[in-house]
């Protein structure tokens, strides 16, 4: 798979967003309060914390689903103002969601594919017909979803309808699609949820790989420890919709207030 393009005035360990004084709240309901935090360019971003505290909700102000009423969302040095979902996958930014969101009737190269319409400049009528330029731009395309087939080591079920595949494979395509937007920043809403133990190392591999070798930038939320311990660069944890903690994996599981709130016990 062909490294994600990128801001090549950003290098590794530059900021590639920030959040800054963000607050979101749905009616008298506060998600997120005041919460501060950036991601930077070639790592891996964990956001943790209890149930509602807000986790999901911040991916969506990230991907511009929700738009929160303070605060603002730096991404590559501008500043974003209520931008939609589409037009922040078209700036760079993907994600994969805490519940499968495949197309269950059609194949996995088909929903990989899916990840490829917004890099498809042709018309719409040569599109459907595969008609002139549109079939050499779909073979293009289709080359790069083939590489993340590969990558990924699913070649076996290419074209076996999604909706009859384990869970853990399911989860797995999901990822491919987001891949086949060859992003800036790659947002996984829990990518390891449901899955047995090697169904989340396989994950974890991948995820690693995704990073170290094409230098995606990855902000994740998950809910086992032992994952966000062994990915992740930087945690950033939350609680009722307030940042409590943000630093190295080791800082963070020794913070009072995280045991306290989420953790338990020193993990």
């Amino acid at each position: 798979m062909r490294a994600p393009g990128g801001d090549t005035r950003l290098a590794p360990g530059d900021v590639l967003l920030s959040v800054e004084g963000v607050s979101l709240s749905f009616g008298g309901v506060k998600a997120i309060t005041d919460v501060s935090f950036d991601i930077r360019k070639g790592e891996i971003r964990a956001i943790i914390g209890p149930n509602g505290a807000g986790k999901t909700s911040m991916l969506n102000v990230i991907n511009g689903f929700y738009h929160p009423q303070q605060g603002r969302i730096t991404f590559k040095g501008a500043t974003r103002q209520k931008m939609r979902p589409s037009v922040a996958a078209a700036q760079g930014i993907a994600r994969t969601f805490q519940n499968v969101a495949l197309f269950k009737g059609m194949s996995t190269l088909d929903n990989i594919m899916a990840g490829r319409t917004l890099k498809m400049r042709s018309p719409f009528f040569w599109q459907l017909f595969r008609h002139g330029p549109a079939l050499t731009e779909e073979i293009a395309h289709r080359k790069v979803v083939e590489e993340i087939i590969d990558f990924l080591e699913i070649q076996a079920i290419r074209k076996t309808p999604v909706g009859k595949l384990p869970y853990g494979l399911q989860k797995r395509v999901e990822l491919g699609r987001a891949l086949a937007m060859q992003p800036d920043l790659l947002l996984l809403d829990e990518p390891m949820a449901g899955m047995n133990l090697e169904e989340k190392e396989d994950m974890s591999r991948f995820i690693l790989d995704v990073n170290n070798q094409y230098g995606t930038t990855i902000a994740l939320i998950e809910h086992d420890m032992g994952v966000v311990m062994d990915l992740s660069d930087r945690v950033v944890v939350l609680e009722y919709g307030r940042k409590i903690a943000d630093g190295a994996p080791d800082e963070v599981k020794r913070n009072k207030q995280v045991i306290d709130a989420y953790l338990g016990v020193p993990h």
